[in-house]
């Protein structure tokens, strides 16, 4: 409990893009390395990367047969492909790493630096996502039943959130998922599948949500400040207590059985 403690409390203080030589004491492993590791684990003993430095190395199609990467560095490291489903990447930093169509399905993401990173088709359906992911490419990737919800018990340390600001998510499916609140703002939500979702208190500044679908989602107590909302569906969906400021596009948007928005004139 105080080794994942203090390496939480790293995650918040370490600078942005640290580069390899930046990480004293993290050993730095070659592919070669991570290869062998993988072909000696087993389902039964998965291989153990718990604070290694994999950046910067090609990894693609990997099996990681749900590894332990708990505080890895893969910073900028090409994850194409790979199977990191049901993985340990608590504390971990994957920034400006590129995980296009990689399989994290169930995987524990807590408290992960993903800023800049590539996950265009990636399934991180079943995932526990806290973290940074400011300006995060996830567009068409899976996050349904994804548990992106902030953290509670961690008050402490500051409010423990998956920031999604300035991110790609267009035609990405998080339905059935909670991102109770997150911080969307400044993302490009345009054509994304929230249907159902949880997203009580979330935060949707100057997002674009134009053909969305948020039938059903609880939105209730969310923060809609210059948010585009043309063409989106909003039938039965919960914004009760919710914050509207200078939003727009409510009236081409879907509103039926929709509760808590503004009067709007059509």
């Amino acid at each position: 409990m105080k080794r994942t403690r203090r390496l939480l409390l790293a995650a918040v203080l370490l600078p942005p893009s640290a580069g390899a030589a930046d990480w004293p004491g993290y050993e730095k492993l070659t592919r070669e390395q991570v290869v062998a590791a993988l072909e000696r684990a087993s389902p039964s003993a998965p291989a153990d990367f718990y604070a290694k430095n994999l950046s910067g190395l090609d990894l693609s199609r990997l099996d990681f047969k749900g590894a332990n990467l708990g505080a890895a560095v893969l910073n900028r490291s090409d994850l194409t492909s790979a199977n990191l489903s049901r993985c340990n990447l608590t504390v971990s930093f994957a920034e400006g790493a590129n995980l296009t169509a990689a399989d994290l399905r169930g995987a524990m993401m807590f408290s992960i630096q993903l800023q800049d990173a590539n996950l265009k088709g990636a399934n991180l359906s079943g995932a526990r996502l806290i973290g940074d992911l400011r300006r995060v490419n996830l567009e068409q990737a899976v996050l349904t039943g994804a548990d992106g919800a902030a953290d509670m018990k961690n008050q402490s340390m500051g409010l423990m959130r998956a920031n999604i600001v300035s991110a790609k998510l267009r035609g990405a499916d998080l339905s059935g998922s909670d991102f109770s609140r997150a911080d969307f703002s400044f993302s490009d939500l345009s054509g994304v599948n929230l249907a159902g979702a949880r997203l009580v208190g979330a935060e949707f500044s100057g997002t674009d949500l134009r053909g969305a679908n948020l039938a059903d989602a609880n939105l209730s107590g969310s923060k809609f400040i210059d948010t585009d909302f043309a063409g989106a569906d909003l039938a039965r969906a919960d914004f009760s207590a919710a914050t509207f400021r200078g939003v727009s596009g409510l009236d081409t948007a879907r509103t039926q059985g929709a509760r808590g928005l503004p009067e709007v004139t059509r």
